[in-house]
């Protein structure tokens, strides 16, 4: 099985974790949610799996391109 990494595509706050490791995603689910100025950013999974790691925690700064969510597909 492939793990695929998934990047954020800008610095922000990590406002909330919409996911836990084991739970089965489809393509376009929003794994989690950023805050930028007081707007909402959803992170989506790019297709289905099974979310193996989350490496970030509600509140940690992200930065642009930083991996958030590894899926095994």
């Amino acid at each position: 099985m492939a793990d695929i990494p998934v990047p954020v595509e800008i610095t922000a706050a990590v406002w909330k974790i919409e996911v836990e490791v084991g739970a089965r995603v489809a393509a376009g689910d929003v794994l989690l949610i950023l805050e930028s100025m007081k707007m909402e950013i959803p992170v989506e999974a790019p297709r289905d799996g099974t979310i193996r790691s989350i490496l970030a925690a509600e509140g940690d700064q992200v930065e642009e391109g930083q991996v958030v969510v590894v899926l095994e597909a």
